[in-house]
């Protein structure tokens, strides 16, 4: 290994599915040389895994989940944590912010912490978190017990269901933190205050596992019954992806076109979605396939005409940054149509290189799909902007660069 300190990355759940983004991040930071240790909150539930899961050699090891699950682990880690010089420190940390967030959730954080810095991080080591709420938490107080700096990668949902005082506490503690949308990057900087040690870095895409797409796209228009336009969504069946504002749209769409929707992802949501599809009567033009791993969702990018995501806010605040499936969806040059949410209009301009709508607007969305299913050749047009706009701005290796010189910058001042 070219550098002289392990990265310890503390994660919610590794592997997932849903998170290619981080494993991709993952690989691309060994390939760069540094030395990971995977440290996760949870344990997988998914039943595949992502070709790149496999790629990575760093090691996987697991917190307790619940505290009650493993007691003795925990007293014993609190028991070796009592003496170190910061866990004073740490524990009146936990105790200001258990009187404000007076949850089982935050006890869990702290014995997690004692675990994570009583078994793994050594002198030198360098705490990461993916994600600024739950795994930044347990990072922010592993810090404190141990004099290890961390940093975070910050992402969507955990910025915008926590609470500013808790972000404004952990941009003061964390030495930074990059996030990987403009309107996500803008409230962090904000909360930053006088640090400024908040840094815009967008995900992007491994262009060697999504190579341009060489085929030809369909003409399909939907005036054949036999050969109806293929709609796909990918994404987990959860409240901020709109999936029940994509049946309804999909609804409207006038009866002369003809379509089919294709579904990707798991979910607690499905099959309420599926009983919606009956109630409106579309199922009969939906296939839901389930979870699949990268090679399989690449493929089906490449056989649809339209790519489909009708993201939201949902009421808890929760709502994407700009989801990866846009990106891999343009980069194969299929059309997008989406909503103004988030970082997307980071991504597509509408009716430039794709379709942008207002959230929560079923109607605007079928006219949206409509005007995609009518005109072949306007959604060629936009799928090849967008594909340019991917493969110009969003290679992935500009990220690990900047994270790369990031952790540099750091070891260097150190």
């Amino acid at each position: 290994m070219k550098k002289d300190r392990k990265i310890v990355v503390v994660l919610k759940g590794y592997p997932r599915l849903s998170e290619t983004f981080i494993a991709q991040e993952l690989l691309g930071l060994e390939k760069a040389g540094f030395e990971l240790e995977l440290v996760s909150l949870r344990r997988p539930t998914d039943l595949k895994r992502h070709p790149v899961h496999d790629e990575i050699r760093a090691p996987v090891r697991y917190l307790p989940e619940y505290l009650h699950e493993e007691p003795i682990r925990v007293i014993r880690a609190l028991w070796a944590c009592r003496n170190k010089p910061g866990f004073k420190k740490a524990f009146s940390a936990f105790v200001a912010d258990f009187r404000r967030d007076f949850t089982r959730n935050r006890i869990r954080r702290l014995g997690q912490a004692a675990v994570l810095a009583a078994e793994w991080p050594k002198d030198g080591s360098w705490l990461h978190a993916h994600f600024i709420h739950t795994p930044a938490s347990v990072a922010y107080y592993a810090s404190l017990i141990t004099g290890n700096p961390w940093t975070c990668s910050a992402h969507a949902k955990d910025i915008w269901i926590s609470p500013d005082w808790e972000l404004s506490g952990k941009l003061a503690s964390t030495r930074w933190v990059v996030t990987c949308t403009h309107v996500g990057y803008s409230h962090l900087q904000r909360l930053s205050g006088a640090n400024r040690n908040v840094h815009l870095s967008y995900h992007g895409l491994d262009f060697s596992r999504f190579h341009q797409f060489e085929g030809q796209r369909a003409l399909r228009d939907g005036s054949r019954p036999d050969d109806p336009v293929v709609i796909l969504s990918v994404g987990r069946a959860v409240k901020k992806k709109g999936f029940d504002i994509l049946l309804r749209s999909l609804a409207l769409i006038p009866r002369d076109l003809n379509w089919r929707f294709e579904h990707v992802g798991g979910g607690d949501q499905l099959d309420g979605l599926k009983a919606l599809a009956q109630k409106l009567g579309i199922a009969d033009r939906i296939t839901w396939k389930g979870a699949l791993d990268q090679q399989d969702v690449l493929t089906h990018y490449r056989t649809a005409d339209i790519f489909a995501l009708a993201c939201r806010i949902a009421s808890d605040g929760d709502r994407d940054g700009l989801p990866n499936v846009l990106v891999e969806a343009s980069s194969q040059r299929l059309v997008c149509v989406s909503t103004t949410v988030s970082g997307v209009p980071e991504l597509l301009s509408d009716r430039e290189n794709g379709f942008l709508v207002p959230p929560e607007n079923p109607q605007a969305l079928a006219a949206a799909l409509e005007a995609a299913i009518r005109n072949p050749a306007l959604r060629h047009e936009l799928g090849e902007a967008a594909e340019r706009r991917v493969r110009t701005e969003f290679d992935y290796n500009t990220s690990i660069r900047q994270l790369e010189n990031l952790f540099e910058t750091e070891w260097k001042a150190a």
